[in-house]
């Protein structure tokens, strides 16, 4: 990607838990700059927001534009968002509370701000440029450290009465199961996110089941990564593929009941643990999925792996700002509502 002449830009901006991911796209929704920096959420807010704009700063000059160039932005960012007031209410991977992004970044840039929670944009993104291009109902799932959900209705994400909503994760699964990092108990996250098989695997890694995984991570949860799970089955560390086995049909069988109530056209698997295993996460969650959903709704039901990987959070970003502000930038604050 090289230096373009004058035109107008929207930027996508993925802000994760560990990394931020930003991308500047053209009028006519093509790449032409792209950034990765280190999120650094435990420096705080008000750090986090200079490297967030320090970084748009640098897009625009990597392509040599001005500011009043940039037509809108629209963020993806973890943990429940209203998405009205582009508040971040709580991001506990980041220690972020109440943090008004969107009114920070229109005071810094001049432009229209979408905020949303970081699924929601990344469904959004297959939506448009994916997986699920053409279809009317979307349901995306993405297992990681917890196990984030989002669905997209005829053009528009869903959300609840004051910020973005299906937290699939906390959907109870097991009657007074473990403990989960939301202060309930047997929540799909204790059972069916990477965090909670990782915990399991490593478990059987110090008992000498996994002797590949133990040789190249060990028993750090830190270093029991997707791709080294999916290195670990190829291996030939049976009791890892039957851990993961074990949560993807987990995530089936809560799907089934989402799927029960809503009937999308498409439910996109997506995150770095499918991408790593998607034939394996495909065959469990769909196998476990249609013997939970009602039969009428069986034979059409779709599941498809997400196609966008890291870019589907920018481009379901940059695309949800262009559509909810068309013909509006460059305008105050608050004629942006």
């Amino acid at each position: 990607m090289t230096a373009v002449a004058d035109g107008e830009y929207w930027l996508g901006f993925d802000l994760g838990g560990t990394k931020m991911h930003a991308v500047l796209f053209d009028a006519q929704f093509k790449p032409v700059a792209r950034r990765r920096k280190k999120t650094r959420g435990h420096e705080g807010a008000d750090a986090g927001i200079e490297r967030i704009t320090a970084t748009v700063l640098k897009l625009l000059d990597d392509v040599q534009a001005s500011p009043d160039q940039l037509h809108g932005i629209g963020v993806g960012a973890p943990g429940p968002v209203d998405m009205d007031a582009g508040l971040i209410h709580e991001a506990p991977n980041l220690g972020w509370k109440n943090v008004p992004l969107r009114e920070l970044l229109h005071k810094e840039f001049g432009c229209p701000v979408a905020v949303c929670n970081d699924v929601d944009v990344g469904v959004y993104g297959e939506y448009r440029f994916g997986a699920a291009r053409g279809a009317r109902t979307v349901l995306g799932v993405f297992p990681g450290t917890g196990i984030g959900a989002g669905l997209v209705y005829e053009g528009h994400i869903f959300r609840g009465r004051n910020s973005s909503c299906l937290e699939m994760g906390h959907m109870p699964v097991v009657a007074d199961g473990a403990p989960c990092g939301c202060g309930r108990r047997g929540c799909l996250e204790t059972v069916a996110s990477r965090l909670s098989m990782s915990a399991e695997i490593a478990k059987a890694a110090y008992r000498g089941q996994a002797p590949y995984l133990l040789r190249v991570a060990g028993t750090d949860l830190a270093n029991i990564r997707s791709g080294v799970l999916a290195e670990s089955i190829e291996a030939g560390d049976t009791v890892v593929e039957s851990i993961v086995r074990d949560g993807a049909r987990h995530l089936g069988t809560a799907l089934g009941g989402v799927v029960n109530l809503l009937l999308p056209d498409v439910v996109v698997l997506g995150g770095g643990l499918v991408e790593a295993l998607p034939d394996l996460f495909l065959e469990e969650v769909g196998a476990e999925l249609r013997q939970r959903v009602m039969p009428a709704f069986e034979s059409s039901l779709v599941v498809k792996v997400a196609e966008l990987g890291d870019d589907a959070g920018v481009m379901g970003a940059a695309a949800w700002a262009r559509q909810s502000f068309p013909g509006r930038s460059r305008k105050p604050l608050l004629a942006a509502n």
